[in-house]
Order: structure tokens, then C-alpha cells, then sequence
């Protein structure tokens, strides 16, 4: 048995091109532009790969782009006068402060300055508590990514057992209220879990965001079951630097029935869903429709 491979990066230029064509027609139908800024504080290399990313597709779905590069000795007050012009920029429907921010800078007063309506991270707390309370609100755009992943691969994901391994604010919380949302059974599962390999093998679904290289071994797997793999880390291997997932790829994708890759699997569906956060976010924002099959 050999795993399907879901294609993120497909799946994501699907994303890309739907959101570009219902920004298309609110262009020529309202004369609205979507607009996403972006902020980076600092010049850490990482973060400025994924800013030039989000940038290059925001433009190409046809939205506006505007970045704000500020140095790392940036002051908090500078900061936040900064996200409340944002906030009142009517041409700028979301708002993105890149994370990692400088030691000296308090991230959540900074993420908790931004208008929730235009958290297009869906990081602010009222996001963070409309979520959790199963009402409207601007979801994080990795757990967002996944769960489409999810329906696309299975359809309804109603009745399974899923097992979200990691509970960071970031990926973990949320896509356990996701997967709740879709009436899944789920269980949070982190380092101090017992008999953590027995609980993630019951999982017909498993999602696996915990920073760690190939943590989650074959063995660990249910036969047939659709593992989401959100790790990103970087190893060096035969003298050169690669990217490997939380999963053991190989020997997973020997017994599982669907498996993402990295690269190439969740990574590109994070800024594929940053737009389309954005474009609900414009939507919302002039009392238009949300667009169809882009949201939670």
C-alpha cells in the first residue's frame, strides 16, 4: 500500500485562482479593491522570504499590496501608531504582522491592536473567542489551509477521529476547533500525552504541527488513515540543508491513505488562504457576499 499524496501546491494555486477571479469582479462590479498590509519588523531572513512571497501573490490575485518594513529597533509606540493607520485605512482590509517580532516588542498587545476585521492572521483574541464559540470570524490561515485539504481529499469529515498533534495558538488550537466544527472526534495531543503513539494510532485523521523532524514514525499511523503533516524544519543531510515534515514521510506514507508532503503541502495553502482571509475580509467589510468555498 502507498499513500495518495495530496498536492498542496495545486490545491493552493486552485485557491489562488478562484481568489483572483471573484477580486477580478469586485473590482469591475463595486470599483473595490481588496488590500492586504503587511508588516515586518526587523530582518530575519525567514520572515523576509515569506513577506516577498505574500506580496508577489497578493499582487498577482489582482489585490493591492502594502508593505511596511520597519528596522528591529523599531519602538512598541511606533508599532502600534503604525497598526491604528492601518486600522483606519480604508483601502486596507487586512492587516499582517509578521511573526517572529523582536525581543523587546510585546506580541500579543501588538496582535490585540489590530481591528479584528481586518485580522487576517486570526490571531486577535476575539477571533481567537469567536472561533473557539463556533461564530464568524477570520480563522488562521494554516489551519484554514489544512481543513480544505481535509474536505477535499475526504469530503465529510463528520464521525472520525482525528488527532492534532501540537497545541500552539497558532496551529494546533485552532484546527482542533476546526475539526470540531466538522462534528470530528478530536484529541489535543503534546509532549506530556501518555501513550502518545497509542493515541495518535486510533486516528483516522491525524494533523502534526509540532516543530520536530519526523517525530510521528509509520508505525504510529492507522492503516488508511489521511495525515496532514504542518511541520517545517530544516536538518542538514549529505552535507546540504533540506526540508523535512514532523512525519517520517516514507515510512508513513507506506500505511497511511493520504499524506501531504513537505514540501509541497501544506506550506503553500498558508498563503493561499491569507488572500482568501483577505477577500472575506473586503467583502465583509463593504456588506457583500463572502466568497463561496474560501472560508470555514
Amino acid at each position: 500500500m502507498s499513500a495518495d499524496i495530496i498536492d498542496g501546491k495545486a490545491h493552493a494555486a486552485t485557491i489562488r485562482d478562484k481568489v483572483g477571479a471573484q477580486v477580478a469582479r469586485l473590482t469591475a462590479q463595486h470599483a473595490i479593491t481588496p488590500g492586504l498590509a503587511v508588516v515586518l519588523v526587523g530582518e530575519d531572513p525567514a520572515s523576509q522570504v515569506y513577506v516577498r512571497a505574500k506580496g508577489r501573490h497578493t499582487v498577482e490575485a489582482g489585490m493591492a499590496s502594502f508593505e511596511h518594513r520597519l528596522a528591529a529597533d523599531t519602538s512598541e509606540a511606533d508599532l502600534l501608531a503604525l497598526i491604528e493607520r492601518l486600522n483606519a485605512d480604508p483601502q486596507v482590509h487586512g492587516i499582517l504582522v509578521q511573526l517572529p517580532l523582536p525581543g523587546h516588542l510585546n506580541a500579543d498587545l501588538v496582535i490585540n491592536a489590530i481591528d479584528p476585521a481586518k485580522d487576517v492572521d486570526g490571531f486577535h483574541i476575539s477571533n481567537v473567542g469567536l472561533l473557539c464559540t463556533g461564530q464568524k470570524c477570520l480563522v488562521p490561515c494554516t489551519p484554514l489551509g489544512c481543513l480544505m485539504l481535509l474536505r477535499d481529499h475526504l469530503g465529510s469529515l463528520g464521525g472520525l477521529d482525528a488527532v492534532v498533534l501540537g497545541r500552539s495558538n497558532i496551529v494546533g488550537k485552532p484546527m482542533a476547533q476546526l475539526l470540531l466544527r466538522e462534528n470530528c472526534t478530536v484529541t489535543i495531543a503534546h509532549s506530556r500525552t501518555r501513550d502518545l503513539a497509542d493515541v495518535v494510532r486510533r486516528a483516522d485523521i491525524v494533523v502534526a504541527a509540532v516543530g520536530r523532524p519526523a517525530m510521528v514514525p509509520g508505525d504510529w499511523i492507522k492503516p488508511g488513515a489521511t495525515v496532514i503533516d504542518v511541520g517545517i524544519n530544516r536538518i542538514e543531510r549529505d552535507g546540504r540543508t533540506v526540508l523535512v515534515g514532523d512525519v517520517d514521510f516514507a515510512s508513513a506514507r507506506a500505511v497511511a491513505g493520504a499524506i501531504t508532503p513537505v514540501p509541497g503541502g501544506v506550506g503553500p495553502m498558508t498563503i493561499a488562504c491569507l488572500l482568501a482571509n483577505t477577500l472575506t475580509a473586503c467583502c465583509r467589510a463593504h456588506g457583500l457576499p463572502e466568497p463561496e468555498g474560501l472560508t470555514a
